[in-house]
């Protein structure tokens, strides 16, 4: 597979949590999460979009959103439990996907806000049709996503080489 080839990154925040009486990691999805989950998973899938490698959150929220969205794709990819991703900053996040290997083209990251909202501001530098915009009036609610290009191999990833061709969230 050539590095010339542009590749793909979803971003997808984990669904709405409920609050019991257990640490932040063990936070499980509330009903209305586990709705947008699925909801987000079958649009994802009508994206088009095909991953091949998922990277997510060891969190319960994260792997409970995940779980229930990639059951609505046609094609389910690897899938990485990375504890890395809970609590990680854009930087940190970056940092982890740097670490992607080349053979990976297309790849979606299930974690955590501010971290993944901040990465999909960090790395689109452009931005196709009004996904930047819509990102920018509602955020990055629970159970929203953005898909982003760039050229180049994934160690080259960084600020500004992406460009912003997708956004979704509940009530879109």
């Amino acid at each position: 597979m050539s590095v010339a080839e542009p590749r793909r990154i979803a971003i997808f925040r984990h669904a709405k949590a409920d609050w019991p009486q257990v640490s932040d990691h063990e936070r499980p999805l509330a009903e209305r999460g586990r709705k947008d989950a699925a909801v987000a998973g079958r649009k994802l899938a009508d994206t088009g979009y095909t991953f091949d490698l998922a990277l997510c959150s060891t969190a319960v929220r994260t792997r409970e959103t995940w779980k229930l969205a990639v059951h609505e794709l046609a094609h389910r990819p690897k899938t990485v439990y990375e504890e890395r991703v809970y609590e990680a900053s854009p930087g940190e996040l970056i940092a982890l996907l740097n670490e992607v290997p080349d053979d990976v083209q297309n790849l979606i990251l299930i974690g955590h806000n501010p971290g993944v909202h901040g990465l999909a501001e960090v790395l689109a530098g452009e931005s196709g049709g009004d996904a930047r915009k819509r990102m920018e009036r509602r955020g990055f609610p629970a159970a929203a996503f953005v898909v982003l290009t760039f050229d180049g191999s994934w160690k080259s990833l960084e600020p500004g080489v992406a460009t912003l061709v997708d956004y979704w969230a509940p009530s879109e």
